[in-house]
């Protein structure tokens, strides 16, 4: 896409997409929060600065795949889709809502720009590898990547780890996988729920090049694909810590903000959540005061 923007204007990017997230899901009336919110940069960075993809041509032959396979945080993807300009960003208010293309898990066949429907968990590094696989013994296209984002609870799954055996196996080195590795799944910490560490050596067992990075970084992103991209004998994965909730200090590190964005007996309206938490990210968490306070 067009030039490189800045480390500054990427950030900004990142900055826009949290503030859509949260309006659509104030708009929508639920949905996940806090993994959408500290994958931004991540998306920030594959978005303008890593893809290939042209929005006005959404099936360019030789377009990059980028593959949401934990699908409940689409709505960071949504968020930059409208950004990149493959819909305008009044769309984005339709989250979730009867007839919509903006469901709350992708569907591929409603939306130009997504190439894959996703909600069952662990599904998408099968397809991912099937992409990659195909690109590197059949099409044999050597300046294409097959990208895939996962969430650390969906590696529960025992279908991510059958992909990643075959993508060893075959040696994909076309495909990037993208740990969001936050620490928390729906039903508490991923330690606590089931433990995943040591997870750079399981990767590593499986025939994988593992880095692990700041995934709320964006220098460390966009240096994370470019040293994946020069792996030319097997497939890369990149465990990006993040923060979950990233930038809204009371959704951040609690698991409870996993899919928790609604009106709650007793509790702030989702309207009070939101103003709250648009306060914190144009405030930096309160580290900056706007001129209108």
């Amino acid at each position: 896409m067009g030039g490189r923007l800045t480390t500054k204007q990427l950030e900004a990017k990142a900055e826009t997409i949290r503030e859509d997230i949260i309006a659509m899901l104030e708009e929508a009336g639920s949905g996940h929060s806090a993994g959408p919110l500290g994958l931004a940069d991540i998306f920030a960075a594959l978005y303008f600065d890593i893809l290939k993809i042209d929005p006005s041509n959404p099936s360019w032959d030789e377009r990059d795949r980028l593959l949401l396979s934990n699908g409940h945080c689409v709505p960071v993807q949504y968020a930059a889709m409208a950004e990149a300009g493959f819909f305008e960003r009044d769309e984005l208010m339709t989250l979730r809502k009867l007839g919509s293309r903006l469901q709350g898990h992708p569907e591929r066949e409603k939306l130009p720009g997504l190439e894959t429907t996703s909600g069952p968990l662990g599904s998408g590094l099968s397809q991912a590898a099937g992409m990659a696989y195909v690109m590197e013994n059949i099409d044999k296209t050597r300046d294409q990547w097959v990208y895939v984002v996962m969430g650390d609870g969906e590696l529960d799954e025992g279908n991510i780890w059958e992909a990643a055996m075959f993508a060893g196996k075959n040696k994909l080195s076309r495909l990037i996988g993208i740990v969001d590795r936050n620490n928390i799944q729906i039903d508490g910490p991923t330690e606590s729920v089931m433990p995943l560490e040591d997870l750079k050596g399981k990767w590593e067992s499986f025939g994988w090049h593992v880095q692990e990075i700041d995934g709320n970084n964006i220098e460390s992103i966009i240096d994370g694909v470019a040293m994946a991209r020069s792996i030319t004998n097997r497939p890369s994965v990149i465990i990006a810590h993040t923060v979950p909730g990233k930038g809204v200090d009371f959704m951040e590190y609690d698991y409870h903000w996993h899919g928790y964005f609604v009106d709650t007996p007793g509790g702030p309206s989702k309207n009070e959540v939101a103003k709250e938490a648009i306060a914190k990210l144009r405030s930096l968490n309160g580290k900056i005061k706007g001129e209108h306070e």
